[in-house]
């Protein structure tokens, strides 16, 4: 766990260093993810996420309506993480989101595969 906390360290200032080199954005629907700044606003309104569920995040909105599978989602957020904590980042990410949208139901869980993004192309 100690090499892992170590990588999303480096990644970290790795991101804060990275000169603003016109935004790179993605955007599905009502969220827009900049890539430069490592930022999600959803329906205009800035997210706090952490590096791991801002690529987790990432992972799910790329590709909307394709499944990514529990070990997709730890390459995406490039840590070592059990399955238990996937789940436990799905649920905080979801809560973030609906601290702004009660109604936010864009991440589905596809029972025994994984979790999928329904928002907008």
């Amino acid at each position: 766990h100690l090499m892992a906390r170590v990588a999303a360290l480096f990644r970290r200032l790795d991101a804060m260093q990275r000169p603003d080199s016109g935004q790179t954005l993605l955007r599905r629907g009502d969220l827009e993810l900049d890539l430069d700044r490592m930022t999600v606003r959803w329906q205009d309104q800035q997210l706090g996420l952490t590096l791991t569920e801002f690529w987790m995040v990432h992972a799910l909105a790329r590709y909307p309506g394709h499944v990514k599978n529990r070990q997709q989602l730890m390459d995406a957020a490039q840590a070592v993480l059990d399955d238990n904590t996937i789940t436990s980042h799905i649920k905080r990410i979801r809560r973030k989101f609906l601290a702004v949208d009660h109604s936010f139901d864009a991440i589905e869980t596809a029972y025994g595969m994984g979790y999928r993004w329904l928002g907008g192309q």
